[in-house]
């Protein structure tokens, strides 16, 4: 099997020996480039398997480089995870918001970030998704016949809750925003407040049962399914 090709991008060199170090123990191939215009070119020009992108750059900062990654038809298919410094929130919806797939906060551990590159490549490789049928674990939704079921017993779900346990489950790990929920949940022109979404989440917990923790919290961010 093909060794996997990171793109890591980021002004420090000290991250980037620590990422070419450890990516390397993995068998991983991995680029460095300490700008988001080198980033830019070498993603187009080597086509890597997944970028680490980190948002405080010289020159083209992260967010940009990651609108402009998912803007262009060679690398909008390249999944991205964002490296990112404590408190910053906003720049992290952001970057959810442009298309990354996951973020990572500084300092951040070796080992949580390899599970992470781990979880996103797995993902990216089995994007192929039953759009009628949604199995994870044991909570089945099926979208054909509007059934639901955990251990195999029916639950009664709102047609507003059944549809964001199923853009959930269907990409366990993913983390949604809330405005990228109502949005495909319901589309753009849905007259719905993000504040609602927290009530449908805490509804589906409820209905859920011992299965409620499923669904997590991501702080100042929004929710995900749990891997």
């Amino acid at each position: 099997m093909a060794r996997k090709r990171i793109l890591a991008v980021d002004d420090e060199t000290d991250i980037l020996d620590l990422l070419r170090y450890n990516l390397k123990r993995e068998n991983y191939d991995i680029i460095t480039v300490e700008t988001g215009e080198d980033c830019l070119d070498k993603a187009v020009s080597m086509s890597p398997d997944l970028i680490l992108l980190d948002l405080m750059l010289p020159g083209i900062d992260g967010l940009t480089a990651c609108r402009m990654l998912k803007e262009n038809r060679k690398t909008k298919h390249i999944p991205v995870i964002m490296l990112t410094a404590k408190g910053e929130e906003s720049d992290i919806v952001t970057g959810l918001e442009l298309g990354a797939d996951d973020y990572i906060s500084k300092p951040f551990s070796s080992k949580v970030l390899l599970a992470r590159i781990k979880t996103v490549l797995r993902r990216n490789e089995s994007k192929e998704v039953n759009e009628d049928v949604v199995k994870c674990g044991n909570i089945l939704l099926n979208s054909a016949r509007r059934e639901s079921t955990i251990d195999g017993k029916p639950v009664k779900l709102t047609y507003s809750e059944f549809e964001v346990l199923k853009l959930l489950a269907s990409h366990p790990g993913w983390v949604y925003t809330r405005s990228q929920i109502v949005n495909e949940v319901k589309g753009d022109d849905y007259p719905v407040t993000e504040r609602a979404i927290d009530v449908q989440i805490v509804g589906l917990r409820k209905k859920l049962g011992e299965y409620g923790t499923m669904i997590e919290t991501v702080r100042g961010v929004g929710y995900r399914f749990r891997d």
